[in-house]
């Protein structure tokens, strides 16, 4: 019991420190978290391109040493659920880059139609 209740006041805590993280910063630890869990072959595989006139991309993966194989990430720093709307419009995102895969992390939760959204297309994760 003791433990679980480490574990969750730890998750409270490094979520109350991404939350009050500059936009910038929190898109650069997101894609640092990305390439812990095995994305990109070598840090320099993730490249963050958010920021004003990003159109709905934060950061792009490089999957194969040739840049062809490619994953679109949104990062969004957000207290309140993520719904479809937002969803679609990383999709759209997506469709604008010709991409076929992409994630979508938020530090909040996703409403029931976003999660919804996500599972009838391709290629889109959320989490």
């Amino acid at each position: 019991m003791a433990l679980r209740e480490l574990r969750d006041a730890t998750a409270k805590n490094l979520l109350d420190s991404l939350l009050q993280v500059s936009p910038n910063r929190f898109e650069v630890i997101v894609l640092d978290v990305l390439h812990s869990l095995g994305y990109g072959a070598s840090r320099t595989d993730l490249r963050r391109v958010g920021g004003s006139g990003d159109g709905g991309i934060d950061g792009v993966i490089s999957l194969d040493k040739l840049g062809l194989v490619k994953v679109y990430v949104q990062a969004k720093r957000w207290q309140g659920t993520v719904g479809r709307p937002e969803l679609q419009a990383f999709y759209g995102a997506l469709a604008g880059q010709q991409a076929k895969r992409g994630v979508f992390i938020a530090t909040s939760g996703f409403t029931a139609q976003g999660i919804y959204f996500v599972r009838s297309v391709e290629g889109m994760g959320a989490g």
